[in-house]
């Protein structure tokens, strides 16, 4: 499967994903800019990211605790995930996601 990230810049940037990953993990090892300061524990919103309408509508529902996190998440938008709760599935076929504009990175990666 393929992970397309656009930048802010509007770069895209396409990787190789395999079924089970983590978004976040994929997003990371590709120097994508999500910080994952909880490391997955959904105890933050470093790792939001707006996912494409056409692939949101294939992805299982947010939980209630995803949804108070992305409350906290700076540019949010009723599309927009934590890519540590995202596990790519070989169902949900490729997968094209935004960084945000106000995303940080506080490991300067």
């Amino acid at each position: 499967m393929k992970v397309t990230f656009v930048g802010r810049d509007g770069e895209r940037t396409t990787v190789s994903a395999t079924a089970g990953d983590c978004l976040l993990d994929v997003a990371q090892a590709a120097g994508e800019p999500l910080e994952g300061t909880c490391e997955g524990q959904m105890a933050c919103s470093t790792c939001h990211v707006i996912v494409e309408a056409d692939d949101f509508a294939r992805l299982p529902r947010a939980g209630h605790e995803e949804e108070d996190m992305l409350d906290l998440a700076a540019g949010a938008t009723r599309t927009s995930r934590l890519a540590c709760q995202i596990t790519l599935d070989a169902t949900l076929g490729d997968l094209t996601v935004r960084i945000p504009h106000e995303a940080r990175n506080m490991r300067g990666r």
